[in-house]
């Protein structure tokens, strides 16, 4: 369904809610009323308290539209008090999608932090949507504990599809814990793609970019093919209320993904 009026927001129901962890939550939507591309955002609204700029967790292919929102202010809290059956309103999609066109025959690098991995789920499930046309993806997650590690339920059905190597980490592990402890660049000092042909994908809070993206400059990967997610800056949606600027970027047009070859030069692109 095209999109008339870029400021209103179209009413749909919320199908389902599916808690992630103890601050993170998935929101399944009673259908779709637009079509969107891996990589672009669309403007959350819940009436009488206004909206967030939020990237669809789901894929690209799927009938209804999801959303994966972590609890932090005042839209995000008051999304959280929502039953099922209740109405939110959508708009969009903005922004650019991933080139996945230029993604074919290579290897995917993949790494996302926190509740990053939710932008990161719909990329992936585009890809195994059309996984022959790639020849492996790679996923690196950290999360802070355990319990913070969102899609857990999805796990096992993820690690034990053919052509996907995932490796997860944590900040503090428990007892029960038994892989990686440690911020996600430890699990990326050995890292099995051909850097010099593959495209890195990250998102994640914007000091995990920082340091993942020294960690992948090291590696060797092309700045060209380094994506980097910097919707944490966004408001708006459309260009007008210059929060998302980034030196000469708007990222909520130019991005929300950016190649750190369009951004190394800014100063401090990560804050």
């Amino acid at each position: 369904m095209a999109m008339v009026n870029p400021y209103y927001p179209i009413p749909i129901k919320i199908k389902k809610i599916i808690p992630e962890t103890p601050t993170i939550t998935t929101f399944i939507l009673d259908g779709k009323p637009m079509q969107f591309e891996a990589g672009q955002f669309m403007e959350l609204t819940v009436p009488g308290i206004g909206e967030a700029p939020f990237t669809p967790s789901s894929s690209p292919y799927a009938d209804d539209l999801e959303f994966t929102i972590m609890k932090v202010g005042r839209v995000t809290s008051s999304l959280f008090s929502c039953k099922e059956g209740d109405t939110v309103g959508v708009r969009g999609p903005f922004g650019k999608p991933y080139p996945l066109d230029k993604f074919r025959g290579k290897e995917i690098y993949i790494v996302g932090g926190g509740v990053g991995f939710a932008p990161l789920r719909s990329l992936f499930l585009a890809l195994l949507h059309n996984i022959k046309d790639y020849k492996k993806l790679y996923i690196r997650y950290g999360a802070r504990t355990p319990e913070d590690i969102v899609y857990r339920r999805l796990l096992p059905e993820w690690e034990n599809t053919k052509g996907v190597d995932i490796v997860l980490t944590v900040d503090v592990g428990n007892n029960s814990w038994k892989g990686n402890v440690g911020v996600v660049t430890v699990i990326l000092d050995d890292i099995p793609v051909d850097v010099a042909k593959s495209p890195a994908i990250v998102c994640g809070p914007p000091i995990m970019l920082k340091f993942v993206t020294q960690r992948l400059i090291e590696a060797g990967f092309n700045h060209d093919s380094i994506y980097l997610s910097m919707e944490s800056n966004m408001s708006c949606g459309i260009g007008k209320c210059n929060h998302c600027r980034i030196g000469e970027y708007y990222v909520c047009k130019d991005g929300p993904v950016l190649t750190w070859d369009e951004i190394k030069h800014i100063e401090e692109p990560f804050v």
